[in-house]
């Protein structure tokens, strides 16, 4: 018998398997820190400027996390699968500019113009997939080279063809409306103006959350970022799922570029810097996808372009130095980041069944 207040062996040891249970259920929601992230900024925001909590700031805050949102839910895929791609910035900029040519000097109309530069696109994806893998050069420096190549080639050709640094009145050209009616409208509710690039947000996160946990691919994808070189033995097609993801950045480059030309109706030749695909990066590391890979969801870079957006509003709304958000934002990356480097040291030791 068991004297009263004597410690049961038994009962601690089931309370502590509850407890491993319990968190590895936790480690299955990489999106879990993210969204305790965002719960903290937006109570923290709400106080400093209430105006973030209405229609309006409702409307401003996804506005910014959409076209994030898309781009890092494409990245996020890469780095579950262990790569990186930092051209997705500079693939928006250049494919906008190449529709704009075609559109507003070539004299095209906006459909086929805008299945052109989205078939270019999809080039610069297969071109940085096929590089990484037959090179074994690391994707990081990949991206960074076409990152380069398409900056300087997108904007001096711009120039060079077109002879300015801006293309207007593209509304004019045949499909103008109705491609506008996808990529560029908007529609006001309860005072605030929500932009169509949140329907196109929520669709690619649904897609590729559903792809990522529920089909063969996504199980390509965790083989591909855990165990490459046992997952090329096991017949996973580690090939083929790279260069796939590497085009599934690229869409979402031309994406992003297409929604913002739609909705301006003109094109301004800009200097996309490094910093636009980084961004992209930082975002699903935030959202709990690892850099070494097999780790990561789209869910979660969805939230932490939300913890983005939050942030960068609330600043501003707030009335603060600007300048405080890239502050702010290293910390949230820091702070992912240790995050991350106990995951992975629990992963290590957790046994998975």
């Amino acid at each position: 018998m068991i004297a009263e207040g004597q410690p049961t062996f038994g009962a601690s040891s089931v309370v502590a398997s509850d407890q491993r249970r319990l968190f590895a259920r936790a480690l299955d929601r990489p999106s879990l820190p993210a969204l305790v992230g965002l719960v903290v900024v937006v109570l923290f925001f709400g106080v400093q400027a209430p105006e973030l909590l209405t229609a309006a700031g409702v409307a401003g805050v996804l506005d910014v996390a959409a076209s994030l949102g898309i781009g890092a839910v494409a990245v996020a895929l890469l780095l579950v699968a262990g790569q990186f791609d930092l051209s997705v910035g500079v693939v928006a900029v250049a494919s906008s500019l190449l529709s704009a040519i075609l559109i507003g000097h070539a004299g095209w109309a906006t459909w086929p113009a805008l299945t052109a530069s989205l078939a270019a696109s999809l080039a610069v994806g297969v071109v940085n997939g096929v590089l990484v893998i037959n090179t074994g050069l690391p994707s990081f420096l990949v991206t960074v080279a076409t990152f380069l190549v398409l900056q300087g080639t997108a904007l001096a050709g711009f120039e060079a063809v077109t002879g300015s640094t801006q293309v207007t009145g593209l509304d004019r050209a045949t499909g103008w409306e109705s491609a506008a009616a996808v990529f560029g409208s908007s529609a006001e509710i309860a005072g605030g103006r929500f932009q169509v690039s949140v329907l196109w947000w929520a669709a690619a996160t649904a897609l590729a959350g559903w792809a990522l946990w529920r089909t063969r691919f996504g199980n390509a994808v965790f083989a591909s970022g855990g165990a490459r070189t046992a997952a090329r033995e096991l017949g996973v097609p580690v090939r083929g799922t790279t260069i796939t993801l590497f085009c599934l950045t690229a869409t979402a480059g031309w994406l992003i570029g297409t929604l913002a030309l739609l909705r301006l109706e003109s094109v301004l030749v800009t200097n996309a810097g490094l910093g636009a695909g980084i961004d992209y990066v930082v975002v699903a590391v935030i959202g709990g996808c690892l850099l070494t890979g097999g780790y990561g969801s789209a869910v979660g870079a969805a939230v932490g372009a939300l913890v983005y957006a939050v942030a960068r509003q609330g600043i501003a709304l707030a009335g603060w130095d600007p300048r405080w958000f890239q502050a702010l934002l290293g910390v949230l990356l820091l702070v992912a980041l240790l995050a991350n480097g106990v995951v992975r040291r629990r992963l290590k030791a957790v046994p998975r069944s």
